[in-house]
């Protein structure tokens, strides 16, 4: 990847369109490192990232393209260009403009590590030395439990209405997926309130070194293979999961669980899954 970043570099040097240009996450952070299975992340700071988005022939500077598209950033609400070269490499480029780094989000994307390879202005050397230290997550309020349980059992209720209905791939699609990101959020809060200092990172980036033996366990049972029985189980075993890592964070922060809303949706998606 070194002969590579330094065409990157050398690109950005001459592209008059690019101001600074610096490598993120693994292959620029001490807290887990690269290995073999990493790809290479580069933010482009433009003058008009749009534009360098929609064009595809910068990247073929770097290698030969065999696959390459556009997709929303992890974090930051930005874009970036995925670029796989005939070489195996893997490459991100996410174009942006200096102002994001006013975003927490990305704050917390350069806290976590990053190496500076274009600076033509000074500038992005200046902001990140401005940059205020990260701060802690704030644990939910009752307010934060209150809603994330009522959208939990409300998805889960609609899911059953699909399998009533022999919608299998909605059902199994919101079960599978929605779900298991209201419950990604609420094993993050768990997972903070045995260790405030807990590293939770993002999208369930490093769950299984930060979420507990017991919910990992678990979460084996809560997924289905596409089967009107099957999706059935797994949304029972995310409902039961859900209910008792909320239960036990909701103890150790202080918090009432909504037991109502989950009894209501709970005899509902029973109802349903019934008759």
């Amino acid at each position: 990847m070194i002969e590579l970043e330094a065409k990157i570099a050398a690109w950005a040097e001459e592209e008059d369109e690019v101001r600074a240009a610096a490598v993120v996450g693994s292959r620029a952070r001490t807290e887990v490192p690269a290995d073999e299975w990493s790809d290479l992340d580069v933010v482009l700071f433009a003058r008009d990232p749009d534009t360098l988005l929609e064009r595809k022939d910068w990247v073929g500077r770097f290698g030969d393209v065999r696959l390459t598209f556009l997709e929303p950033t992890a974090v930051g609400g930005q874009r970036e260009r995925r670029v796989l070269y005939d070489d195996g490499a893997d490459v991100d480029f996410s174009v942006v403009p200096l102002a994001i780094l006013d975003d927490p989000a990305a704050v917390s994307v350069a806290a976590r590590g990053i190496r500076v390879l274009v600076d033509k202005d000074g500038v992005l050397e200046q902001r990140l030395a401005e940059l205020p230290a990260p701060q802690p997550s704030a644990p939910p309020t009752q307010h934060d439990l209150d809603e994330l349980t009522a959208d939990f059992f409300y998805h889960a209720v609609w899911a059953a209405r699909k399998l009533r209905r022999g919608e299998l791939f909605t059902a199994k699609l919101c079960i599978d997926g929605y779900l298991k990101w209201q419950l990604l959020k609420l094993l993050e809060w768990e997972a903070r309130s045995r260790d405030p200092d807990t590293d939770t990172w993002h999208n369930g980036r490093f769950l299984e070194r930060w979420a507990s033996p017991q919910a990992l366990a678990e979460l084996k049972e809560a997924y289905a293979r596409y089967d009107e029985a099957d999706v059935t189980r797994a949304l029972w075993a995310t409902v039961e999961l859900f209910r008792r890592v909320a239960q036990e964070a909701a103890d150790r922060l202080g918090l009432a669980y909504p037991a109502d809303a989950d009894a209501f949706a709970t005899q509902k998606t029973g109802r349903l899954l019934k008759d």
